[in-house]
C-alpha cells in the first residue's frame, strides 16, 4: 500500500506570525495522524518559524516551494538544496505550473533540480499537467509523456521512488474547477503506466502520484477514493487550518 501523502502550498501567503498560528491550530487537529503523510509548505522566510511551530512534532514534514540545482554561488534570490536541508525541510515542490508558465521553467530545468534534490537527499515532489488548450486538443496524453520523461530523465529506481508526482492540471489551479474524480483517474493511471515504461511496473506502483487543482474538504474524499491518486498537493484551502484539516481527514478515511 501507497502511504498517502497532503501537502499544503502556501504559495506567496503567510507571516511567520500567521504560520505559528495554523500550526498551532493543525496540531491540535492532527497531532495523533501517523498513517498520512503530511507536508507544509511555506515561503522561504516562515520555514523556521513553522519548524519552531512543529516543535517535537515528527508526524508532519517541512517542505519548500522551489531550489536552485547549483550547491552555492553567485545565484542572486536563489536558495539551494544545501540551504534547505539546513533549515530541516524534507520535501521540495519542483516544476510547478507557476513556475513553468511565469518564469520560464523547462523539463530540462526542472530535471536539473530533480537530480540535486535527490544528491541532497531531499525528495522532490515533482509537478505536471496539461492547460486547457491542450486537454481540448486530445493532447493531454502526450503533454503528460514529454514532461515525465524530461523532468524524470536519468534518475534511479530508487530515486524514482523517493519522487512524489504531482498531477496539477493547469487549468483548474487556484480557478475553483477542478478535474471530475474519473477525469483524474484516468491521468493519473496514464502518469503510473508511463513510470513503468520510463523503470519498471514495481517502481510505478510504489511511486506516489498526488492530485492538485482546486482540491477542497468537499471533493477531496472523492478524488482520493480513486485508486491510483495517492494525495493532495492543496493550493488555496491549505491557507486555512480547519480546511486544510479536513482534507488529510478525507485522505485518512481511505487508509482505514
Amino acid at each position: 500500500m501507497r502511504k498517502k501523502i497532503v501537502a499544503a502550498n502556501w504559495k506567496m501567503n503567510m507571516t511567520q506570525a500567521e504560520s505559528a498560528a495554523f500550526v498551532k491550530s493543525l496540531l491540535l487537529d492532527l497531532g495523533d495522524i501517523t498513517d498520512i503523510e503530511v507536508v507544509i509548505v511555506p515561503p522561504f522566510t516562515a520555514i523556521a518559524k513553522v519548524m519552531e511551530a512543529l516543535g517535537p512534532s515528527q508526524n508532519i514534514k517541512l517542505g519548500a516551494q522551489n531550489m536552485h540545482w547549483e550547491q552555492n554561488g553567485a545565484f542572486t534570490g536563489e536558495i539551494s538544496a544545501a540551504l534547505l536541508r539546513d533549515l530541516f525541510v524534507r520535501y521540495v515542490v519542483l516544476g510547478h505550473s507557476e513556475r513553468r508558465t511565469l518564469f520560464g521553467e523547462t523539463d530540462e530545468i526542472v530535471n536539473r533540480k530533480v537530480r540535486a534534490a535527490h544528491e541532497a537527499m531531499l525528495r522532490p515532489i515533482v509537478c505536471i499537467g496539461e492547460t486547457l488548450e491542450q486537454r481540448d486538443k486530445g493532447n493531454v496524453e502526450k503533454i503528460l509523456s514529454i514532461q515525465l520523461r524530461g523532468s524524470l530523465a536519468g534518475l534511479s529506481e530508487k530515486e524514482l521512488h523517493e519522487t512524489v508526482i504531482a498531477y496539477e492540471p493547469v487549468w483548474a489551479i487556484g480557478t475553483g474547477r477542478n478535474a471530475t474524480p474519473e477525469q483524474a483517474q484516468e491521468a493519473h493511471a496514464f502518469i503510473r503506466h508511463t513510470l513503468a515504461k520510463i523503470s519498471d511496473e514495481t517502481t510505478a506502483e510504489r511511486v506516489r502520484i498526488q492530485y492538485g487543482g482546486s482540491v477542497k474538504p468537499d471533493n477531496a474524499h472523492e478524488l482520493m477514493s480513486q485508486p491510483d491518486i495517492d494525495g493532495a498537493l492543496v493550493g488555496g484551502a491549505s491557507l486555512d487550518p480547519r480546511s486544510f484539516a479536513q482534507i488529510v481527514k478525507a485522505a485518512r478515511e481511505e487508509e482505514l
